[in-house]
């Protein structure tokens, strides 16, 4: 098995350092309305570069996860209150950095009857409300199942479903042990039968999936009607984390790519540094360009 201490990064994974001065502005600002992101959370190599451009995602429901996946970085325990303040913060952050796209994802919270579902719906009803030309993309768990937490959230009307399935089914018992691969492509599906929002989802590469089984959830994932698709470089957070196999080559993205849109996804967006918001509001006009129009 693979080190997860020792590794050096090949070249193509070295990403901008933060520092640049709307780095530090961002960062205050999410200080100033007490607010999470998943970039700090989840240790994203690609902070420096989006905050640099004013961009993050936001992460609601608090910092503390239910749920312990194998390759996650955000803090797991029993979160102890639900700020029912923040949806209104949030959008607060997305008009004072006058974003066209928000990206908003949460913690699991499945202690919570409908796993922080109204939450999801609140702020976004909160960005519509405050910065009506802002589009919305939420990044939303499983909800362990509950369809009618789903509805709830695609009623509030966000632009983009995403809800990643990280890996193939085989890996789930060490990388998601508390979810279920069927049940994420159920998500999905039913998503895109219950709201014209365009859904996505992504894989993480490199923790010791094989090509086949690559090519095989990318096949499910288009049979579940999944417009936009996100592949990125695995990476442990720690030692304590599933490690690292092997560093997947942009070559090999770029073949993975070029897989997927065969299959039919709308947009691809396929290397090392990938990660789900990465690039998001690029998606969203090229996801709109490649849709066809009632005539």
């Amino acid at each position: 098995m693979a080190s997860n201490s020792k590794r050096r990064l090949p070249p193509w994974l070295k990403a901008k350092a933060p520092g640049h001065p709307n780095y530090i502005a961002l960062k205050n600002l999410l200080a100033d309305l007490q607010l999470n992101t998943v970039c700090e959370s989840a240790h994203c190599p690609n902070i420096g570069e989006c905050w640099s451009q004013r961009t993050a995602t936001f992460m609601i429901l608090g910092d503390v996860c239910t749920r312990s996946c194998g390759f996650c970085a955000i803090k797991t325990g029993r979160p102890q209150w639900l700020d029912e303040g923040e949806p209104e913060r949030v959008a607060a952050a997305i008009a004072r950095l006058g974003l066209e796209h928000a990206v908003i994802t949460s913690v699991n919270r499945d202690e919570l009857p409908d796993g922080g579902a109204r939450i999801f719906a609140r702020t976004i009803a909160a960005v519509h409300r405050l910065c009506p030309e802002t589009s919305v993309e939420v990044l939303i768990p499983d909800f362990k199942g509950d369809w009618q937490a789903l509805a709830t959230v695609l009623e509030a009307g966000p632009d983009i479903l995403n809800h990643n399935i990280e890996t193939p089914p085989r890996l789930y018992p060490t990388m998601r042990p508390q979810a279920r691969y069927g049940r994420s492509l159920e998500l999905l599906d039913r998503a895109r039968k219950m709201s014209p929002a365009p859904t996505k989802s992504g894989m993480m590469l490199g923790a010791g999936e094989t090509k086949k089984e690559i090519a095989q959830s990318i096949q499910d994932l288009a049979d579940v009607g999944c417009a936009i698709l996100t592949l990125g470089q695995y990476l442990s957070p720690s030692t304590h984390h599933v490690p690292v196999e092997r560093f997947v080559h942009p070559d090999e993205f770029a073949e993975w790519r070029r897989f997927a849109l065969g299959l039919g996804f709308r947009h691809v967006e396929s290397g090392p540094l990938v990660r789900s918001s990465y690039h998001a509001a690029s998606q969203v006009e090229q996801v709109r360009a490649a849709t066809p129009t009632a005539s």
